[in-house]
C-alpha cells in the first residue's frame, strides 16, 4: 500500500507546509538531509514522551470547548503549525509553544508530533514562551499575572547581563514599559498583574472565578500570607469579598501593623456603598408637614423621632 504524500516540501532555504494532512516522516535524499542539518531550524517528528512542558508554565490546559474544537481540527487536518521546542541536556525537548496542540494530539492517539527545534537560552526561552501564549483569546487573571512576572524577571536578568557594545533597542525604557507596549497594557496595569502573584492560591481562585474584583485583590496582595489566610476565613464567614474602599482600609491597617482578624470581619460586615438604597426627599416636599421656620436638620430630627415613636408603639402592641 502506497504511503500518503507528505505535506512538507523542501526547497532551497525554504521549508513549509503544502497540505492539510498530518506530517509523516519520509526518506530524504542525502542532499536534502544535509540541507536540513545545516539549517538554523529543523522540522522533525518527535515522540510524545520526549516532549516536556515548560518549567513553571503559567498557562493552564483545560479540557473545555476550545480544546474539543482543537482536537477535531487536529483529527481532521493534522497539526498545521509545528510545536516550537528547545533541546535539553537529558535528550528530551522543552516545549516553548504548542502545549495545547500536544495535549489535543495526545488525547486522540498521536505518538509523534512535528516540531521546530530552536536553541534558546533560558531567559530568551521564557520571553518566547510567554509571547506565544499571550495571544490566546481566553486568559485568566492569574495566568496573565504569572506570565507577566516570568517575562519581567527574564527581561531584568537579560538587561543585567548585556554585553558591552551590544545594541539595546529598548534603551531608556523600563521593563514594565516594554511589556506594556508589547502586550497592550499600561505599565501600571502590568505592575498590578505582577503584584497579583503575591496572593495565596485560594485568593487567586476567587479572582479567576470572578467572585472577587481585580482591583481589590491587588490591594489584598500587600497583606502577609498569614493575614491573607485570615482574610480568606473572614470572607467565607461573611459570605462576601471586599470592595475597593474596604480593601484599601484593610491594606492600611496591615501596613500600620494594626490589622486583626476582628478588623477584617467588622469591615466585611459593613454594608457596601453600592448596596445602599437611599431615600431622598426634597425640602419642598417636607415643608408642608412642618412649620415654615424649620430647618432641614430640624425636619430630619423630627422625622427620626416620629419613626422611633411609631416603632416603639408597634413593638408594644
Amino acid at each position: 500500500m502506497a504511503c500518503r504524500k507528505s505535506p512538507f516540501r523542501l526547497e532551497k532555504n525554504n521549508l513549509f507546509w503544502t497540505g492539510f494532512f498530518p506530517f509523516r516522516e519520509r526518506k530524504l535524499p542525502m542532499a536534502e538531509k544535509k540541507e536540513m542539518e545545516s539549517a538554523e531550524e529543523k522540522v522533525v517528528e518527535i515522540e510524545m514522551e520526549r516532549l516536556k512542558a515548560f518549567e513553571n508554565h503559567p498557562f493552564k490546559l483545560r479540557a473545555d470547548s476550545q480544546m474539543i474544537e482543537l482536537q477535531e481540527s487536529v483529527k481532521k487536518y493534522g497539526i498545521l503549525n509545528p510545536l516550537i521546542v528547545r533541546p535539553r541536556k537529558d535528550g528530551t525537548y522543552e516545549i516553548i509553544s504548542g502545549h495545547r496542540r500536544k495535549f489535543a494530539a495526545e488525547r486522540i492517539g498521536y505518538r509523534k508530533v512535528p516540531v521546530i527545534i530552536r536553541v534558546l537560552k533560558d531567559d530568551d526561552a521564557v520571553v518566547s514562551m510567554v509571547d506565544s501564549n499571550l495571544q490566546r483569546e481566553m486568559l485568566s487573571p492569574s495566568e496573565k499575572a504569572f506570565a507577566y512576572k516570568m517575562k519581567y524577571d527574564a527581561i531584568k536578568r537579560k538587561a543585567g547581563r548585556r554585553k558591552c557594545g551590544q545594541v539595546d533597542h529598548n534603551k531608556g525604557k523600563k521593563s514594565l514599559e516594554i511589556i506594556g507596549e508589547e502586550c497592550g497594557d499600561s505599565p501600571k496595569q502590568v505592575q498590578r498583574y505582577i503584584k497579583l502573584t503575591d496572593l495565596i492560591p485560594e485568593m487567586l481562585e476567587k479572582v479567576d472565578d470572578g467572585s472577587m474584583g481585580f482591583t481589590p485583590a491587588v490591594q489584598l496582595s500587600f497583606l502577609s500570607r498569614k493575614e491573607q489566610e485570615e482574610m480568606l476565613t473572614a470572607m467565607d464567614y461573611a459570605g462576601c469579598t471586599p470592595s475597593l474602599s474596604q480593601a484599601l482600609r484593610i491594606k492600611k491597617l496591615s501596613a500600620d501593623g494594626k490589622l486583626t482578624a476582628q478588623d477584617m470581619g467588622d469591615i466585611l460586615s459593613e454594608v457596601k456603598q453600592k448596596e445602599i438604597e437611599r431615600v431622598v426627599f426634597k425640602n419642598e416636599q417636607l415643608h408642608r408637614f412642618f412649620p415654615a421656620n424649620f430647618t432641614a436638620e430640624q425636619m430630619r430630627r423630627e422625622i427620626l423621632e416620629m419613626l422611633k415613636k411609631n416603632m416603639n408603639k408597634f413593638w408594644d402592641e
